[in-house]
């Protein structure tokens, strides 16, 4: 499939934290963003899909056969929309490292060892496939945040060596590969980027080491990737900066749904406007929105639609938020601020257009130990009782996304009992005051019966949007974490009976968090779980 001449407006898919899509959920992804206007879709495998001779690559992780991702290409085909590969050729391959049939080709962390014939001999395994599955001729070749790369088994063979002279020679062999194969390529821009600044993915005082523009092979794309930013004036020296390399630009953008259950569509559609307008007003007509699924993939792609359909409205020229809001409402049959409520669970403390996301990390902070306990505020549990009710009304109308609003209603409702839980069990505690440590058994019985009930609806949610595999994360995390409060719910039941003269958690005199630095909105933005949940290892 030949370029378009007026450029691409698409959304890349993460198929690669533990949720990978079903081909049927994937094709009902398709009819949103085809009936959206957007014309491609990108599908980031790390390696979710098969691959012959590889029996390890994906094993166990939901990967795609040839012959679905035969099915998802046809159908997009179908609805004018064009299935993008999006793979990794260098970093972000963690889950094969942790096989001894990779182990040979692995530098350090996630990092491919460049100059080994093998790690070529896989990359041409990777691209053989996908020129099998894939009709466009597009691919999105990775090779972004390498950090360490040459730190490891490269440097013991070779000897230290720069970064940039490693990731040229190896993005060298890459490229020899995709012409075989009879791609254009696209790689993200951060990597040379940081040749160009001295470090940071941002432009420096001092300016571009010009230098290194040459750097940049002709025959590749480069993708300019920000979520973060809500100034246009930095989405427009970005641009022009990226210019500068006198490549084929693309931009992807993002719709947050990588930071816990809850999206950040107004986050998002903040961010994004002002990136739109630049990408219009410098001429970039490559533009992407990437839906990542960070840390286990908690929450559902299909909660962003919104923001989806406003961006490309608002790239489009449409100013009006009524009309768009009422064309959505004909293309979905969903209301558009009834889906903007998905990000209600993390709409609290004041918290109302940032991607902080307390819904995940307040979820696991354990009562006991209170890693978060001095980031509370007052007045949360009301809010969360709140929004619960309000999202039950919304699950109530039977539209084809109504199950998300009943998985966030009973996210927030465990949040009612669950989130300051800590703070009132130490309180109480220190006080010794046994009636009020009584009243509390009965509320941690509320938030580990509200959890269950939480999990049972996030499961159907799982089970109906994605493969099996990946949900056994989830079933450790949440069943971990009643399993949790049943526990120190007992160890409260034995202190009140005196069976014990003393809980020795809950003797500790907890640090700020912040260590006396805290910012405006006392939220952290959190998302690892195995840190969330101790500070021992796991």
């Amino acid at each position: 499939m030949s370029a378009k001449q007026n450029g691409y407006f698409g959304v890349m898919l993460d198929m690669s934290r533990n949720g990978v899509m079903r081909v049927s959920e994937v094709k009902r992804y398709v009819d949103y963003i085809s009936a959206f206007g957007y014309d491609s879709l990108q599908l980031y495998t790390e390696d979710t899909y098969e691959m012959e001779g590889e029996p390890f690559f994906g094993y166990l992780r939901g990967r795609y056969t040839r012959e679905e991702l035969k099915e998802i290409d046809a159908y997009c085909l179908s609805k004018g929309v064009e299935l993008i590969p999006c793979i990794q050729t260098l970093a972000h391959l963690n889950q094969i490292f942790r096989w001894d049939a990779y182990a040979p080709i692995n530098d350090t962390r996630d990092i491919l060892l460049v100059g080994d014939e093998r790690t070529y001999a896989l990359i041409d395994k990777m691209f053989k496939t996908v020129a099998e599955c894939f009709t466009s001729r597009k691919i999105n070749i990775g090779m972004d945040e390498a950090f360490m790369l040459g730190c490891g088994k490269y440097l013991e063979k070779n000897g230290y060596r720069k970064g940039y002279d490693i990731i040229r020679e190896h993005l060298d062999r890459v490229l020899i590969i995709a012409k075989k194969y009879g791609f254009s390529p696209m790689m993200w821009s951060d990597m040379f980027f940081r040749l160009a600044t001295g470090g940071p993915y941002a432009i420096p005082e001092k300016g571009l080491d010009k230098a290194a523009f040459q750097a940049v092979p002709k025959e590749i794309s480069l993708v300019y990737w920000d979520y973060y930013s809500t100034n246009g004036k930095h989405y427009k020296e970005m641009i022009t900066a990226h210019q500068q390399f006198n490549r084929d630009l693309w931009f992807a953008g993002g719709a947050w749904t990588w930071v816990g259950f809850a999206p950040a569509n107004h986050f998002s559609i903040k961010s994004m406007e002002k990136a739109m307008v630049a990408c219009k007003q410098e001429g970039l007509n490559n533009v992407f929105i990437t839906v990542w699924g960070d840390n286990g993939r908690e929450c559902s792609p299909f909660a962003i639609l919104p923001t989806l359909f406003y961006l490309k409205r608002y790239y489009d020229g449409v100013r009006d938020k009524r009309a768009i809001k009422a064309e959505f409402f004909s293309l979905t049959g969903e209301s558009f601020d009834n889906m903007m409520d998905l990000d209600l669970p993390n709409m609290v403390a004041g918290n109302k257009d940032t991607y902080l996301n307390p819904c995940k990390h307040m979820l696991y902070n354990d009562p006991f130990l209170g890693y978060f306990d001095t980031t509370c505020s007052d007045g949360v549990e009301e809010e969360y009782a709140k929004y619960a009710k309000r999202l039950s009304r919304y699950a109530t109308k039977k539209t084809p996304l109504s199950y998300l609003y009943d998985s966030s209603a009973r996210l927030c409702k465990a949040l009612s009992y669950k989130y300051a839980l800590g703070v009132k069990t130490r309180n109480r505690y220190k006080a010794k005051d046994m009636d009020g440590l009584k009243s509390l058994i009965l509320t941690y019985k509320k938030a580990e019966q509200a959890i269950k009930e939480f999990y049972q609806s996030f499961q159907t949610l799982w089970n109906k949007e994605c493969k099996p595999f990946g949900f056994e994360i989830q079933d450790a995390r949440l069943g971990g974490l009643i399993h949790r409060l049943e526990a120190c719910r007992k160890k409260l039941e034995d202190y009140v009976v005196g069976k014990t003269d003393k809980i020795e958690e809950l003797e500790i005199e907890l640090l700020d968090y912040w260590d006396g630095k805290a910012p405006a909105k006392q939220i952290p933005v959190y998302q690892d779980y195995k840190t969330n949940i101790s500070n021992s290892t796991y």
